[in-house]
C-alpha cells in the first residue's frame, strides 16, 4: 500500500473513473478534492465499491488517513472475450465513454436532444451561458411564461454529464415544489426528493437521529420557508457542499439581512454552480440587485451604485415574449393572448351606501394628515378599507373588525387609546354599512355568474376558469355561494390560499391540471401568482378584484399566458363604479391599470421597464403616496414613466428588463459531439440489461421495456414521491420508453387520470435505470484487466483512456487513444475511428479462439508509455485552451480590483472594505488556479483489438 496523503501531503489528485484500492477492496472515484485541512486529511475521494463486498457502495476516504494505492496500467491482465458478438467489450467500453465527465473545455451543449421537450434555441442559451462562465453561476430572469424550468432543467442535464451535477439542491416557493419535481422527472428524468412536510416526516423516519438530511439524499427539492428556518437546517447546510443549487423566484432573496437572503448567502458559499431565477429579479434599488449578482460572482460589480447590463453579461440572461429568436421559434404554439377586458358592474343601492361612508367620512380633506377620522400616522388606512371593499363586504368586514380589535381588544370593550374614539365611531357605523349588503346585493358576485355562464362554466361543462382575488374572506365566500347560483356543487371547486398546509397546496394545484378533475373555478389569492402552471387545462382567467400594481397584474396573467397553452388566453376583470359624489371606485384605479398593463405587455413584453418599478410591493406603494397627495392614477404612472427616462441610474436598470441579448445575427448554438459505440441509448440497455440481470424477465414490445426492477435498481427511484410509485407500481413493474412521441403522448395522457404522473417514463441518458447500467457494467470486469477484442485489424491496436484533472475534481483533458506499431514505431491514433474501421458493433462474430496473449501481454508497458507521450503532449493544447477560458475573468477580476479601490478614493486605508476587495480578489485568484491542470493523469487500458 502506498500512503499517498501522509508521505506526500502534496499528491496529485485521481481523476474520475480511476481504480484504486482501498482497505483490501477495490474502488471507481468519482471525485478528488483538497480537504478543508489539507495537511492532516490530504485529498477526499468518493468512490463507488466495485468489488463483490463493496458493489453499489459509496464512501469517502481521506488520504492523510486511508492508504489509497492506485492501480497501475502497466500492470493491466489482458483477458479474452468470449461473450457473443463481443457484447462484454462493447458494453464495457460504452459504460466507461457514458460514466466519464466531459472536458473543462468542452463549452458546447451535449445533452440538447436527449429530452422529452421540443427543441427550441431560446431555452439552450441559458446554458450556454452557463458553460462559459468561470463556474455555471447565471441569473435567468426571463419574463413569466417562456419556460424557465425547462431552462434550469437543461442546464443541471448538461452539469451532469460533465460530472459536476451529482449533488442537486432545488429550492422554490412551497406550492410549486411538486410541479418543478414532475417536470424534471418526467422531461429529463432527474429525480429529485421532495422536502415538504411530509418528505421531512419520512427522512425522519428513515435515517438516523441527527444525520444530515442532505448528506441521505444526493438531489432534494425544498421550499425557501422550509430551508430558511437556520435553527433546525443551518447546521445541516454548512455541513453539505453540493455541485448545484437552484433558487427559484430569486427576488425574494434580496432584502439584505432577512432569512431569506442569508439563507441565499450561505448556500452560495457552499454550491461550485449557482442557478437563480426570477422575472422581477430587481426591486428598483440598485445596491439591492447587486447583492443578487454578488451572489454569483463576488467581484462582479466594483461599485454597487454605479454599474450596467454590459457589467453582468456573462452572469445574466433576460428575454421576453417580443424577443426576435422567442417570436421566431414560437410561431403559432403560443397563441397572442387577448385583450384584457373591463366588466363594469354598477353598484347597488346597499353598495352604493358603502361607498357614501367611505368617501364623506374616511376620504374626506387633507388626507396627508388622515382625513377626518384617522390620524397622520394612519392616513393610508382609508385606502386600506376601499381595497378591501373593492374586493367584497365580506373582506371589508373582515378588515373593520380586525382594526376594531386592534382598537379595543378581543372584547370589545373599552378604548385602549381614548383619542381614538372618532376612528373608533366611524368604523361601528362602517361596520353597520357594511353588514346591509347581502350576497344577492353584491353587483361584482352578479357579474362574475353572469361572466361564467357566458364562457361557458357550468355542470357537465368542459371549460375552466381561474378567479383571482386578493382577499381570503372574499374567495372563502365566493367558493360557498358561486356554485350554487350556477347548479354546481362546492366539489367542482378549488380553493387556494397561503393557509392551506404544504401538501394541500401542491394536491390542489396538481389536480386542475388534469383533464378528469372536476374542478371548473379555481379560486385562488396571488399565493398562485407566481411560478404556478395553471394553463394546461384553462384559458380563461377573471381578476375578481384587481392589485393596484401592474406588475401583479402580469403575474397572474402569465398563469394562463405562457409556453405550452394551446389556445388564446383570455382575460377579463370586474370593475365595480358608482354614482356616488367623491366615490373611490375601480374606475380611479384598477381599471387604468388594467389598460396600461395590457400596453406595455404589447408593446415590448413587460412592464417593469416601463414603470420604472420592479416588484408590486414597491409599485403600489408609490401609487398610494401619489394619491394622497391628491394626483390621479395617470398622473402617477406618467410621472413614474417621466422619471423612468430622466434619470441616467434609473434608465440604465431599465436596460435589464429588456432582452439581454442583441437579436441580430445571433449564432446558433454549437453541439458537442458525444462519443458512443452503440447507436442509442436504446439498443445500449436493450443489450446490457441481460447481460447484468439475466435473471429478469424483460418485455420490450410497441416502444415499451418492462420488467420487475432488480432491488437495487427499485431502490435508486426512492427519491420520487411514494404516492407514485405506488399508483403506478413503479418498483414492482418498471415501465419506460425510448421513444420520444410515445413518453409525450403518455404525459399528456397522464394529465387526463388521477395522476398527473405518467405510468410509462421517458428513459432518457440520465434516467437511474440507465444510471444503474451504466455502474453495472463498470465492475463486470476484476481489477486491472482488459478485454481482448479480434477483429479486422491489420495489428494490434491497444484503445487507452486518458484523463487529466485540476484541483477541484474536474477533468480537464479526455484523450481515447489508440495505440498501434508497437512495440518499435508506437503511433497513437483516434479510438473511435479505429473502431469504426475495424467494425466493431452488433454484426460482429465471435469464434471463441483467442489464441495466445502472452505476446500482447508484452506490449502492455510499451502501450502504456506511448499513450503517456501522446496525453502529454496534448495536455500543452488543452491547457491552452483553459488558459484563454480564464482570460476573460481574470481581465474581469483585474478591473474590479482597480475599480473598488479607486473607489475608496482618500479613504482606501479604510479597512473593512479594503479587506472585503482582498478576500475577493484572493478567493478568485485561488479558484481560477484550481481550474488548471495539476498532477499525474489517469491513464487506463480499456480493451484491445487483435487482428484474426
Amino acid at each position: 500500500m502506498v500512503e499517498t496523503g501522509q508521505d506526500n501531503p502534496q499528491a496529485d489528485p485521481y481523476a474520475p473513473g480511476a481504480r484504486i484500492e482501498v482497505r483490501d477492496t477495490e474502488w471507481m472515484v468519482r471525485t478528488c478534492t483538497r480537504a478543508h485541512d489539507f495537511d492532516e486529511d490530504g485529498w477526499v475521494i468518493r468512490a463507488s465499491g466495485v468489488s463483490e463486498l463493496v458493489r453499489e457502495e459509496d464512501a469517502v476516504f481521506f488520504t492523510g488517513i486511508d492508504e489509497v494505492r492506485p492501480l497501475r496500467p502497466e500492470d493491466t491482465r489482458l483477458v479474452p472475450d468470449l461473450s457473443d458478438r463481443f457484447t462484454t467489450s462493447r458494453l464495457f467500453l460504452e459504460s466507461v465513454l457514458r460514466r466519464t465527465p466531459l472536458p473543462q473545455t468542452e463549452r458546447r451543449l451535449a445533452m440538447s436532444d436527449a429530452f422529452l421537450l421540443d427543441r427550441k434555441v431560446y431555452q439552450q442559451r441559458p446554458a450556454e451561458l452557463a458553460l462559459r462562465g468561470l463556474r455555471p453561476r447565471i441569473l435567468i430572469a426571463d419574463v413569466v411564461g417562456l419556460g424557465k424550468t425547462l431552462e434550469i432543467g437543461l442546464i443541471l442535464a448538461e452539469l451532469i454529464r460533465r460530472g459536476r451535477g451529482e449533488r442537486i439542491l432545488v429550492v422554490t416557493p412551497q406550492q410549486v415544489l411538486e410541479q418543478f419535481q414532475r417536470e424534471l422527472w418526467t422531461r429529463f428524468a432527474i429525480p429529485l426528493v421532495r422536502l415538504d412536510s411530509v418528505g421531512l416526516e419520512r427522512v425522519q423516519r428513515e435515517i438516523p437521529a441527527g444525520r444530515n438530511p442532505f448528506l441521505y439524499f444526493k438531489r432534494a427539492i425544498i421550499s425557501v420557508d422550509t430551508l430558511k428556518n437556520q435553527g433546525k437546517y443551518g447546521q445541516h447546510l454548512r455541513n453539505t457542499s453540493w455541485d448545484a443549487v437552484v433558487i427559484d423566484e430569486s427576488h425574494n432573496l434580496i432584502n439584505q439581512g432577512n432569512l431569506r437572503n442569508k439563507l441565499a448567502r450561505l448556500l452560495a458559499r457552499h454550491t461550485d454552480a449557482l442557478l437563480l431565477a426570477s422575472a422581477t429579479p430587481h426591486n428598483g434599488d440598485t445596491r439591492s440587485f447587486a447583492e443578487l449578482i454578488r451572489l454569483l460572482d463576488p467581484a462582479a460589480i466594483a461599485d454597487p451604485d454605479r454599474y450596467s447590463p454590459p457589467d453582468i453579461s456573462h452572469l445574466y440572461i433576460r428575454r421576453t415574449k417580443a424577443n426576435d429568436e422567442v417570436r421566431d421559434q414560437m410561431g403559432e404554439e403560443w397563441p397572442e393572448r387577448g385583450p384584457s377586458r373591463p366588466v363594469n358592474c354598477a353598484a347597488s343601492d346597499a353598495e352604493e351606501r358603502v361607498f357614501a361612508e367611505l368617501a364623506g367620512t374616511w376620504l374626506g380633506a387633507a388626507p396627508l394628515d388622515g382625513g377626518p377620522v384617522v390620524t397622520k400616522e394612519r392616513r393610508l388606512f382609508p385606502y386600506t378599507l376601499v381595497k378591501a371593499f373593492l374586493s367584497s363586504h365580506k373582506a371589508l368586514e373582515t378588515t373593520v373588525e380586525a382594526r376594531l380589535t386592534a382598537l379595543t381588544g378581543p372584547d370589545g370593550g373599552t378604548l385602549k387609546d381614548p383619542a381614538r374614539h372618532k376612528e373608533h365611531a366611524a368604523l361601528l357605523r362602517l361596520k353597520e354599512t357594511a353588514k346591509g349588503v347581502g350576497d344577492d346585493d353584491s353587483a361584482k358576485r352578479a357579474a362574475l355568474i353572469a361572466k361564467l355562464r357566458e364562457i361557458g362554466v357550468g355542470p357537465r361543462s368542459p371549460e375552466r376558469v381561474v378567479v383571482f382575488s386578493e382577499s381570503r374572506p372574499t374567495l372563502k365566500w365566493l367558493r360557498a355561494t358561486v356554485p350554487g347560483a350556477l347548479g354546481m356543487t362546492e366539489a367542482e371547486t378549488a380553493l387556494l390560499h397561503g393557509e392551506l398546509p404544504d401538501t394541500m397546496q401542491q394536491q390542489v394545484l396538481a389536480d386542475f391540471e388534469l383533464a378528469d378533475s372536476k374542478v371548473r373555478i379555481f379560486f385562488t389569492s396571488d399565493i398562485a401568482s407566481e411560478g404556478v402552471n395553471l394553463h394546461q387545462q384553462c384559458h380563461q382567467l377573471i381578476h375578481y378584484d384587481l392589485p393596484w400594481s401592474m406588475i401583479r397584474i402580469e403575474q397572474r396573467n402569465g398563469r394562463i399566458d405562457r409556453y405550452g397553452q394551446e389556445h388564446q388566453p383570455q382575460f377579463s376583470a370586474l370593475v365595480l363604479t358608482s354614482e356616488t359624489e367623491g366615490a373611490f371606485d375601480d374606475r380611479t384605479v384598477a381599471e387604468k391599470l388594467l389598460e396600461r398593463e395590457d400596453a406595455a405587455h404589447r408593446s415590448i413584453g413587460s412592464v417593469e421597464a416601463v414603470i420604472g418599478e420592479y416588484t408590486a410591493k414597491s409599485e403600489e406603494d408609490r401609487l398610494l403616496r401619489d394619491l394622497l397627495a391628491g394626483r390621479t392614477v395617470e398622473e402617477s404612472v406618467a410621472s413614474a414613466e417621466a422619471a423612468e427616462e430622466a434619470a441616467v441610474e434609473v434608465a440604465s436598470m431599465a436596460g435589464f428588463f429588456g432582452d439581454s441579448d442583441p437579436q441580430d445575427d445571433l449564432p446558433e448554438p454549437e453541439y458537442a459531439p458525444v462519443p458512443r459505440l452503440f447507436s442509442s441509448t436504446e439498443e445500449f440497455v436493450l443489450t446490457g440489461l441481460p447481460v447484468v440481470a439475466p435473471e429478469t424477465e424483460v418485455n420490450f414490445e410497441d416502444g415499451m421495456l418492462a420488467f420487475a426492477p432488480p432491488e437495487d435498481l427499485a431502490h435508486r427511484f426512492k427519491a420520487l414521491p411514494a404516492s407514485y410509485l405506488k399508483e403506478r407500481a413503479v418498483t414492482a413493474r418498471l415501465k419506460v420508453t425510448f421513444d420520444r412521441h410515445l413518453a409525450a403522448e403518455k404525459r399528456d395522457e397522464a394529465r387526463t387520470t388521477r395522476s398527473a404522473w405518467p405510468e410509462i417514463g421517458y428513459a432518457s441518458d440520465l434516467h437511474p435505470l440507465v444510471e444503474w447500467l451504466v455502474d453495472k457494467l463498470q465492475v463486470r470486469l476484476h481489477r486491472s484487466q482488459a478485454p481482448v477484442i479480434r477483429a479486422d485489424v491489420p495489428s494490434p491496436v491497444f484503445l487507452v483512456q486518458g484523463v487529466y484533472s485540476n484541483e477541484l475534481g474536474q477533468p480537464t483533458v479526455v484523450e481515447w487513444m489508440a495505440v498501434t506499431g508497437l512495440p518499435d514505431a508506437p503511433r497513437v491514433g483516434d479510438m473511435f475511428e479505429v473502431v469504426r474501421a475495424a467494425g466493431i458493433g452488433p454484426g460482429m462474430i465471435n469464434t471463441g479462439a483467442p489464441g495466445d496473449l502472452a505476446a500482447l501481454q508484452e506490449l502492455v508497458g510499451p502501450a502504456v508509455d506511448a499513450a503517456r507521450v501522446h496525453l502529454d503532449a496534448q495536455r500543452a493544447v488543452y491547457d491552452a485552451q483553459i488558459e484563454r477560458d480564464l482570460r476573460a475573468p481574470e481581465e474581469r477580476l483585474a478591473d474590479f480590483e482597480q475599480m473598488a479601490l479607486d473607489g475608496l478614493g482618500e479613504d482606501w486605508r479604510r479597512a473593512n472594505r479594503r479587506g472585503e476587495v482582498d478576500a475577493t480578489v484572493a478567493e478568485q485568484q485561488q479558484l481560477m488556479r484550481k481550474m488548471r491542470t495539476m498532477g499525474e493523469p489517469l491513464l487506463r487500458i480499456l480493451a484491445v483489438v487483435k487482428g484474426a
